[in-house]
């Protein structure tokens, strides 16, 4: 099912990234975006009640997403967001009663509108870890891997990668923690640091390798599997997936929201909504039965 209901999509974004030029440039304007089929899902009552006054009375729950992290959170031809990440988003927005309202940002700007109150929750297939833990709540609903992905015919090895080019999304976990441990230990051992490029988007990242910019790039497992498939033929593997982290949607800390979401979250698992949305994607490797809180923390 997946290929059948990616294939306009992976043909669109394929041809604009074989040339580099991805249009996953970011804009500050909001309003309910893809027409999907959460507008068919049934609310669910007690996950609705739990909702904070002032978000119930609204009517939407606004949700900040970078979209440029296909195939989780991307852009359609008309610029909208689409993915699988937003269409769990959608999910919850339908289990709550409430039209979801999407603000596109760069991906560290997320978790200060969520903190400052410009976004309800935010879903861009953030890592939950225990330093973001310190400023917002984590609702978990998926694990991912990393993954790296070499040019075929470059066989590289992520343990062994020091001073190899590296592409990785600006602000990811990869960014922040994964590639500078890897350059670290290289460093220590008394051998050349990895250079690390560092990109605005993915799909920046993901060109760099097929153009020969850079040897390998580290993203989320999802993420470099649909970029190999992209690209047909032009990347590969390197080496297996590592690193299996949650998932988590960023809430407000201490908010009312994050077990509102939860149960909603829990609902969609119960009643199949969930799989059905990572069975049509193609990332139910990554499924979870049971929704958590702060599981880098409580794991």
């Amino acid at each position: 099912m997946r290929a059948q209901y990616l294939l306009p999509a992976l043909a669109a974004v394929t041809a604009l990234l074989l040339t580099g030029c991805v249009d996953n440039s970011t804009d500050t304007t909001g309003g309910a975006m893809a027409d999907s089929s959460a507008s068919e899902i049934a609310v669910d009552d007690a996950a609705a009640a739990m909702l904070p006054a002032e978000v119930a009375d609204s009517g939407t729950l606004v949700i900040g997403t970078d979209p440029t992290y296909a195939p989780n959170e991307f852009k359609n031809e008309a610029g909208e967001p689409i993915g699988w990440g937003i269409e769990i988003a959608e999910a919850v927005a339908a289990k709550l009663g409430l039209e979801p309202e999407f603000q596109v940002a760069k991906f560290d700007n997320i978790i200060p509108s969520v903190t400052g109150g410009k976004a309800d929750i935010g879903v861009s297939s953030f890592t939950d870890n225990v330093e973001r833990e310190k400023q917002v709540d984590f609702v978990n609903y998926f694990v991912a891997g990393i993954q790296w992905a070499s040019a075929v015919g470059n066989d590289v090895d992520p343990d062994n990668a020091c001073g190899l080019k590296v592409a990785v999304q600006a602000t990811t976990y990869e960014d922040t923690d994964e590639v500078p441990a890897k350059s670290d230990a290289c460093v220590a051992a008394g051998k050349p640091a990895i250079d690390k490029l560092k990109y605005d988007t993915q799909d920046q990242a993901t060109n760099a390798v097929v153009l020969g910019q850079a040897d390998a790039l580290s993203a989320d497992s999802p993420v470099t599997l649909y970029a190999i498939a992209q690209t047909e033929g032009k990347l590969q593997p390197a080496g297996e997936t590592f690193d299996v982290a949650p998932y988590g949607i960023v809430v407000a800390k201490d908010s009312e929201l994050t077990k509102a979401v939860q149960a909603a979250l829990q609902s969609m698992v119960d009643d199949g909504t969930y799989g059905d949305i990572l069975d049509e994607w193609g990332v139910a490797d990554g499924a979870i039965e049971t929704i958590t809180i702060n599981a880098a923390s409580n794991g």
